[in-house]
């Protein structure tokens, strides 16, 4: 859990990408926006969601450095919200139990 936490907090993105996020996951709803980023049979853990997440971010970071015609800000935008809304949700979990 840690080294998802670690990894997200070195991420370092476009503060309007980063603010979208931060305003958009407070709108999420995992059983209805999960499903439309990423395919699975049953619902994931949100570590598990988060690290396929987090590969997805990663792609769609590298096609917007490179400038490439397919990148969607849109999905990218999407993409931060459902990691946000993840890690509070899993943030929150943790508390609980501890």
């Amino acid at each position: 859990m840690q080294d998802i936490f670690g990894y997200l907090s070195t991420l370092n993105r476009p503060r309007l990408l980063v603010r979208a996020a931060r305003i958009g996951a407070d709108e999420y709803r995992r059983d209805i926006h999960l499903g439309r980023l990423i395919s699975f049979t049953k619902m994931p853990r949100n570590g598990e969601a988060l690290m396929k997440l987090s590969q997805i971010e990663s792609e769609l970071n590298a096609r917007r450095i490179q400038q490439d015609a397919g990148y969607s800000f849109a999905k990218h935008v999407d993409v931060l919200i459902a990691i946000v809304a993840e890690a509070r949700l899993m943030r929150a979990s943790i508390t609980k139990i501890a």
